[in-house]
């Protein structure tokens, strides 16, 4: 023996100790040593030699006189050798602080490995075996961590203890054969029309009809004789009535589902250990699988530092006080704009970001809802009959079409919402609505003015309905302002279907190379304008040197409007020395130059032919849209 190690041999009592409780059940000797000797109030048991109904704790969680009484009788029989005090950390309630005697006592219990004799052995004959084939075979986990956690928890487990003793929740609705034992045939009462009473009153009066005056003579009456059973007092664990709500909410009910499965359950990451875990043993012993085809585990919510939130420290985020501060879109938004399958951190910081990226969304909605305004059926074009950028947009709504799709259907919220703010933000608002505008505003009934408000209207059912389960409240507003109606709502329609006719990854790439010469340009013009050269992007009539396949692909389309300019000159010739370029682009390069001309007073483009039609001070296109 050494001041750290001891002979591991002090006294074996089944009784008191975990280890010697294993000890004698694996040898099989439980029944011929195993006694219950405390009681629900803490005391020994009163029969119990020299200590009966000494208290161990008192109510007030003080020591009681079992202990002392327990020296006492040691000193008298010369069985101590030395007394003496040491402070310890004694086993408490977590919750209430509270000491906690541990008493050894019968239990209920489900056999996790036993077959389950019902006829629903397709995946498995036991409990565990139905549950391993059901997490590896049946559900879908996201993430897919959440099948490591709960196929190692059930894997390794004992058996599922049924039993409590409380003073509340549902009794173990039993009763027991006097004078026979657990092991025995008889000894729990196995009856139908018992149980058929049981249901009854339980269906009318609740749980509590187990606990009236005369239930035992209620319920066996007439059918076995009351006085050779003992009814049960027990409650019932509360993780079985957890893990049982798929059957009341799903199964047993008239508009339930048709199999009785979830779809989906979805809670923190401790309910592996939890909710998730008592529905797979209760429908798996119930119903032969689990009871739900899709798991989705997310983390908890943290500071904006990282830190659990508590009220102490101050850092709690009150979800009510973000709704009357922001509104519940931006409480929502954040939650899409956040990866809920590790813990998310939120803040004051972080919800300015949120509110930031929600107005450049609602501003987006509110200039297709602008443009759109007055728009119907006979404004609609074919998309065959539509210049090359409409025909790219389409192009894009085709690939988040199935961006958006697969992203809810695998709950990647993130994911789609990622892809639509980069859609919105940067194809949107800072490419096709802004070289858009001028077509919009200034042309008359034209082709490509026709072309852009078909595909504002295309973009409009889209958006509103993609976003819809994120941006709930936005979304209604912006489909009850074209769809008014007391049985209007964005929640009652579905997505638009997206032709796969849209799809055109050559128009794609082409665009790749048009997009890419117009930043360079951009570039250009913005350097132009730090130094008050130009006001405006309109002010300019660039020279672009590129080779001479990219310079085909730039006059095959309106460049000068791509690159809002009034006009612009493209070159396959070698560039100048000191002309602009980036860094991470080759072989295109950019000369400024302003434009010539005049100003027309409604486009404001600077062109030479401004003042020479019957309405003054406006260019030709402008003229004829003046009429």
């Amino acid at each position: 023996m050494t001041d750290t190690e001891g002979t591991g041999f002090v006294h074996c009592a089944p009784s008191h100790g975990m280890e010697e409780f294993e000890l004698y059940r694996d040898l099989g000797m439980l029944e011929q040593v195993i006694t219950y000797n405390v009681m629900e109030d803490g005391r020994f048991r009163a029969d119990l030699p020299f200590f009966g109904g000494k208290a161990i704790l008192k109510p007030n969680g003080k020591e009681g006189n079992a202990n002392g009484a327990i020296i006492e009788k040691l000193t008298e029989v010369g069985g101590l050798l030395a007394r003496g005090k040491i402070k310890h950390s004694y086993p408490h309630s977590w919750r209430s602080k509270a000491p906690v005697i541990y008493r050894n006592t019968p239990q209920w219990f489900a056999a996790v490995d036993k077959p389950v004799n019902d006829g629903l052995d397709t995946y498995g004959k036991s409990i565990r075996d139905r549950a391993l084939t059901s997490i590896d075979e049946l559900v879908t986990w996201t993430p897919p961590t959440g099948r490591n956690r709960l196929y190692s928890m059930i894997e390794a487990r004992p058996d599922w203890v049924l039993s409590r003793q409380r003073a509340w929740g549902v009794p173990l609705t039993c009763f027991t054969k006097n004078g026979s034992l657990p092991t025995d045939d008889d000894y729990l009462l196995r009856n139908e029309a018992v149980n058929a009473r049981v249901l009854e009153a339980f269906e009318v009066e609740g749980a509590d009809a187990w606990y009236k005056d005369g239930a035992k003579e209620r319920f066996l009456g007439g059918i076995v004789t009351p006085e050779d059973y003992t009814q049960v007092f027990d409650i019932l664990d509360v993780w079985f009535d957890s893990g049982s709500t798929h059957a009341f909410v799903l199964r047993d009910r008239e508009d339930g589902s048709e199999d009785g499965l979830a779809d989906l359950y979805l809670e923190g990451t401790d309910q592996h250990r939890g909710w998730f875990h008592s529905s797979m043993l209760q429908s798996c012993g119930t119903q032969g699988r689990a009871p739900y085809r899709g798991v989705l585990t997310h983390g908890f919510t943290l500071d904006e530092k990282g830190m659990k939130m508590s009220k102490s420290i101050g850092n709690t985020v009150s979800p009510d006080d973000v709704t009357k501060q922001y509104g519940a879109d931006i409480l929502r938004l954040w939650v899409a704009q956040s990866d809920y399958t590790n813990d998310l951190r939120i803040g004051p910081e972080i919800l300015k970001g949120v509110a930031d990226s929600y107005r450049r969304l609602r501003n987006t909605m509110r200039f297709m809802l602008g443009a759109l305004s007055d728009f119907s059926e006979a404004d609609r074009v074919e998309p065959d009959a539509m210049p090359e950028l409409e025909q790219w947009v389409l192009h894009r709504l085709a690939e988040l079409d199935k961006i958006v799709r697969d992203g809810y259907t695998a709950y990647d919220f993130q994911g789609v919402f990622q892809a639509l703010f980069q859609f919105a933000t940067v194809d949107l608002s800072s490419f096709y609505f802004d070289i858009r505008k001028d077509v919009l505003y200034c042309d008359g009934n034209t082709a490509d003015r026709r072309a852009a408000r078909t595909v504002l209207d295309l973009l409009y059912h889209r958006l509103t309905t993609w976003l819809a389960p994120v941006l709930t409240f936005t979304m209604e507003e912006v489909w009850l302002e074209r769809n008014p109606g007391a049985d209007s709502s964005v929640h009652l329609v579905d997505m638009p279907m997206t032709p796969d006719e849209w799809s055109n990854p050559d128009l794609a790439e082409k665009w790749a190379t048009i997009r890419q010469v117009r930043r360079v340009v951009t570039g250009a013009l913005e350097v132009e304008r730090r130094e008050k050269n130009i006001g405006s992007s309109l002010e300019a009539a660039p020279i672009v040197y590129v080779d001479a396949v990219t310079m085909d692909v730039l006059k095959s389309v309106s460049f000068a409007d791509l690159c809002i300019t009034s006009g612009v000159e493209i070159s396959d010739q070698a560039a100048p020395e000191g002309a602009f370029t980036l860094d991470d682009t080759i072989g295109i390069y950019v000369c400024f130059a302003k434009a010539e001309g005049a100003k027309c007073e409604r486009c404001w483009k600077i062109l030479p032919d401004v003042g020479k039609y019957g309405h003054l001070g406006v260019c030709g296109r402008c003229n004829a849209a003046l009429g």
